[in-house]
């Protein structure tokens, strides 16, 4: 398993929000605080298991420099960061038969 670090954004493999980006806020053992700056906001990150999650790259934006250099930063600035993030690494979503749709889709449901 590839290592997880503070500021790296990482696509959820498992649960509600699988599919979807976040920048990781801290490391706790086998687990990672998770935000998106939209459902998921500083104040209440989200709790994952590192094996649920992937890391998908690194932004050069300013927000993510300032989560990384521990400086306070703004939800909406979160979201500003992901979403220049999505649109230049994946400029259309994995479509069937992509190996990212592939990796999302065989993480198992818990139903």
């Amino acid at each position: 398993m590839a290592s997880i670090h503070s500021s790296q954004i990482v696509l959820s493999l498992a649960g509600r929000d699988r599919g979807q980006l976040f920048f990781v806020v801290k490391e706790e053992g086998d687990f990672v605080l998770l935000v998106n700056g939209k459902g998921r906001k500083l104040a209440a990150p989200k709790r994952k298991r590192k094996k649920h999650v992937r890391g998908v790259g690194t932004s050069a934006h300013p927000a993510a420099q300032r989560l990384h250099r521990g400086e306070a930063v703004s939800d909406r600035q979160l979201r500003a960061a992901l979403a220049a993030f999505r649109n230049s690494e994946f400029p259309v979503w994995p479509e069937e038969g992509h190996p990212l749709k592939e990796e999302i889709n065989s993480c198992p449901r818990t139903i």
